[in-house]
């Protein structure tokens, strides 16, 4: 997984997770000073195993305020057509399982996609095999590439993750 990783990040992360693990340890256990012969190796032992599993990253945070609206306006828009098809039901329905090969690299950012990719108009994930994503569509006229190869890039950007280039003479989105 290569993701920007500013030097000084890891132990701002780390007092962070550390904190957080402190505070939870110490609502879990209602404060008693005896739980801490336990707590304090359980809580190094989550911290090693939270960095090792998701390593800390630089958080780019006006890409991910800039997210909010392009998150809510999606969200909205899957909901109200997914309702509008619903309560209409001549409306157009040709399901279809489309796959879509993913540019970005495994871990964090490739799931944080496939969730967003769950509140587009009309998708849901149904399986990621091999950096191929199979996605079930309510109706296959629509055009669903240019939007997830737009919400891609957007999930990149949040990361700092440079994409991967696709192989030559393979095409984009489809395969």
């Amino acid at each position: 997984m290569r993701m920007i990783i500013k030097p000084s990040l890891p132990w701002s992360s780390y007092a962070f997770r550390g904190a957080l693990y402190i505070f939870m340890w110490w609502i879990l256990t209602d404060g008693v000073a005896a739980s801490w012969w336990i707590g304090i190796p359980a809580i190094v032992l989550a911290l090693m195993t939270s960095v090792y599993l998701l390593p800390p990253v630089a958080p780019a945070w006006s890409r991910w305020i800039s997210f909010i609206p392009f998150f809510i306006s999606r969200s909205l828009s899957g909901g109200i057509d997914v309702a509008r098809r619903a309560f209409h039901p001549r409306l157009p329905l040709t399901p279809d399982i489309i796959e879509y090969r993913l540019r970005l690299p495994e871990g964090l950012a490739q799931v944080f996609l496939i969730n967003i990719i769950n509140l587009l108009p009309g998708t849901l994930c149904a399986a990621v095999k091999q950096n191929v994503i199979q996605i079930h569509v309510l109706d296959s006229g629509q055009g669903f590439m240019s939007e997830l190869i737009l919400v891609e890039e957007v999930v990149s950007g949040l990361f700092g993750i440079q994409l991967h280039t696709q192989i030559p003479g393979e095409p984009h989105a489809a395969i």
